[in-house]
């Protein structure tokens, strides 16, 4: 048992008020998370150069002494990308993401559970980045003065966007048809704002163009 078995609804800190409904529902896959956010490919691709050049350094040595060197770096290679997976493994589990017709929830934490609720009245626009496997990222951009520190809210937080942090969905499977969900839901709630004679934010659309994580 966790202490998210007792959410009144899941991934959502309370019964969502009459009128709203969850449109979309998701989590990371972990194996991305690990490459992008935690940047385990950067991680291999360094200890692969080390374990090299560790070898040719202890070469004059005879080939025990480079092999020994090698193993050296492997052991500690493994050990540090073993943590990174379990890292993101933890977080993907512990992660929802959440699109209502008003709003998106972030629910997150692995020792300390949080959930961000952005409602679509502070969303300016949504940007998608898809990956070859299948995922992608999902980035949100708010309306000034709105702003998230980005400490609060990594590692689910658009890469490097440090000024004006951008709340993410990272490494969602299917991104595209949580981006479809999102960008419609987003023009619904436009669309309701302009009948109602109520100030709108800027409609927005879901554009494959953030920079590279």
């Amino acid at each position: 048992m966790s202490e998210h078995d007792f959410e009144p609804v899941h991934g959502l800190p309370e019964t969502l008020p009459e009128g709203e409904t969850v449109l979309w529902q998701g989590a990371p896959d972990w194996r991305a998370l690990a490459q992008r956010a935690f940047h385990g490919r950067s991680v291999a691709i360094y200890f692969a150069l080390l374990a090299v050049w560790a070898g040719v350094s202890a070469s004059s040595g005879g080939a025990p002494a480079a092999l020994q060197a090698v193993l050296s770096v492997a052991i500690a290679a493994a050990l540090v990308l073993g943590l990174i997976c379990g890292l993101a493994a933890l977080n993907a589990r512990t992660t929802v993401y959440t699109i209502t017709s008003k709003r998106v929830v972030l629910r997150f934490g692995v020792a300390l559970t949080k959930a961000i609720n952005i409602p679509f009245s502070i969303v300016d626009g949504v940007a998608l980045k898809a990956f070859k496997d299948g995922t992608g990222d999902i980035a949100l951009t708010l309306a000034a003065p709105s702003k998230i520190a980005y400490l609060l809210l990594w590692p689910h937080a658009r890469p490097w966007a440090l000024v004006n942090p951008q709340p993410a969905l990272r490494a969602v499977p299917d991104a595209a048809v949580a981006a479809e969900a999102l960008t419609d839901a987003l023009r619904g709630a436009v669309a309701s704002r302009r009948a109602a004679n109520t100030p709108e934010t800027m409609e927005p659309t879901a554009q494959a163009a953030f920079a590279p994580a």
